[in-house]
C-alpha cells in the first residue's frame, strides 16, 4: 500500500487552511497531519510529526514563513517547504530558496498545480509557480545576451538540458522520458553538472538557475 504523503499546513488565515484541507482530502496519496497559523505555533507539532512536506506562508505575525523555514531546514533538513504565497515578487522567491524552500507557488494558481507541487517536492524536486519563471525569464532576456551564454558556458549541452529540466521540477524518470535517456544517464549528467558548477543541492542548482535565467518552458 502506497505511503500518504504527510502535509502540515501554515497559514495564518483558517478559511485557507480549511479550504487546503477540503483540496487535499480527495487525494488518496496525500494527508494533512497538522495546522498552525503562524511559524512559532507550528514548530513543536511539525516536531512532534515529522511531516514529509510543509505549505508554507510568508507574511504571518509572530515568526514569519522566512524564519520558520529556516529553522526547519537548519534542524530538519529532510522535512520540505512548499511556499504558497501572494507574493509574486521574485525576491520572496529568492530569499526563501535561500533558507532551503523547495518549491514556490502562488495562492491563485489553479488547484491541481497545488496537487502536482506538494507530490514534486515530496519526492525530492523542485517547484516554481511558472507566472515567476516567466518574470526571471523576462528580467534575464532583457540583458545583453553574451552575460547569459558566458556564464555556466563549462557546461555540455546535454547536461545544461538536464539542469534546465531538474530546477523546472522534472523527476529523474521524466527528464529519461523527454531526453530519450536511462535514469542513471540522467544522474550522470546531473552529478557532472553540479560539480562542474561548483554546487551540493538542488536549492542551490535552482538558485543558479534563476540567475541565468535558465527556466524557459520547452
Amino acid at each position: 500500500m502506497r505511503v500518504a504523503i504527510k502535509v502540515f499546513l501554515v497559514d495564518d488565515h483558517m478559511v485557507l487552511r480549511e479550504g487546503l484541507k477540503a483540496l487535499i482530502a480527495p487525494q488518496t496519496d496525500i494527508e494533512v497531519v497538522g495546522e498552525a497559523g503562524d511559524g512559532a505555533t507550528a514548530w513543536p507539532q511539525i516536531v512532534a510529526c515529522l511531516p514529509d512536506v510543509v505549505i508554507m506562508d510568508i507574511s504571518m505575525s509572530g515568526e514569519n514563513g522566512i524564519q520558520a523555514t529556516e529553522r526547519i531546514k537548519q534542524s530538519h533538513p529532510a522535512i520540505k517547504v512548499l511556499v504558497l504565497s501572494v507574493h509574486d515578487d521574485t525576491s520572496y522567491l529568492r530569499q526563501m530558496l535561500a533558507v532551503g524552500a523547495s518549491g514556490y507557488i502562488l495562492k491563485h494558481t489553479a488547484a491541481d498545480a497545488l496537487i502536482q507541487a506538494i507530490r514534486v517536492v515530496a519526492s525530492a524536486g523542485l517547484y516554481i509557480d511558472p507566472l515567476l519563471a516567466d518574470h526571471v525569464v523576462g528580467r534575464y532576456a532583457r540583458r545583453p545576451a553574451a552575460t547569459t551564454d558566458l556564464l555556466g558556458a563549462d557546461l555540455s549541452e546535454r547536461e545544461r538540458e538536464v539542469v534546465q529540466r531538474v530546477v523546472q521540477g522534472y523527476s529523474n524518470k521524466e527528464i529519461g522520458l523527454q531526453l530519450s535517456l536511462s535514469i542513471k544517464t540522467v544522474e550522470t549528467y546531473r552529478a557532472r553538472a553540479m560539480e562542474k558548477l561548483g554546487l551540493t543541492s538542488r536549492s542551490a542548482l535552482v538558485r543558479y538557475a534563476l540567475e541565468r535565467g535558465w527556466l524557459r518552458k520547452e
